[in-house]
């Protein structure tokens, strides 16, 4: 792709000259990418967290316009009521997007990465390979006959994330409440089985990522003042 031609490899390799850990090179790589598309996340963790302090109001609505008739009336004071809080309802959707090629061009990037082979990190001993803790005497149809610790933790921090991102998202958008199941338990339970074989680098960045991305999370919520929010909604 020509975001890993143009932008992860010649910077993974100028990395590489200064820096002997790989593992290193992988967090810095990280962080670099999240400082890039911070801004956009910042607007969408912000709306979040304005969604969170506006619920009462929210629920006043709910109870105002109970019929599917006024179901018109309903959407027009929810808009409004999103303007005056500065919220935007499809901002949550920007930051994904903008993520998509670039977690397209690293899901391509670690596999192939001969700079990556037989590169050890911690208990990994080749970061373009999967780093297998325990071989299982018995193959797990789709998983396989190891486990991957990196995948493994990957798998844990992406349930754990999900899980406080539905916990803040669900109980202010009811479309997400039937949403719970695949965001909170599939998801991770698939990408334990669909990562379990594939690079441990691959599955290091991914782990890193979700970190980083709880971190920011709750960085901005404690930045956004409640009162203030409820102040700008009721001038």
């Amino acid at each position: 792709t020509y975001v890993s031609r143009w932008v992860v490899i010649p910077l993974f390799d100028f990395l590489q000259k200064y820096i002997g850990s790989f593992g290193l090179i992988i967090l810095i790589l990280t962080i670099l990418v999240k400082l890039a598309i911070f801004p956009l996340t910042y607007k969408s963790y912000l709306s979040t967290a304005k969604m969170r302090v506006i619920k009462p109001e929210i629920d006043a609505l709910n109870a105002k316009y109970p019929r599917q008739e006024d179901a018109m009336k309903k959407q027009q004071e929810m808009m409004a009521l999103y303007n005056k809080a500065g919220i935007s309802p499809m901002g949550g959707c920007l930051p994904m997007l903008i993520q998509m090629p670039i977690l397209i061009a690293m899901f391509r990037f670690f596999p192939a990465s001969i700079e990556l082979r037989g590169k050890s990190f911690l208990w990994s001993d080749d970061l373009s390979s999967y780093d297998s803790i325990l071989d299982l005497p018995f193959n797990v149809p789709f998983y396989g006959d190891h486990i991957s610790l990196f995948c493994l933790l990957m798998t844990v921090v992406m349930f754990i994330y999900s899980y406080i991102n539905y916990q803040q998202q669900g109980s202010t958008q009811p479309q997400m409440a039937g949403m719970k199941f695949m965001t909170v338990y599939m998801m991770p339970i698939m990408m334990l089985f669909w990562f379990n074989d594939y690079s441990s680098g691959l599955c290091y960045y991914y782990l890193l990522s979700n970190i980083i991305t709880m971190l920011m999370m709750f960085g901005i919520r404690a930045l956004v003042d409640d009162e203030k929010v409820r102040a700008s909604i009721n001038s």
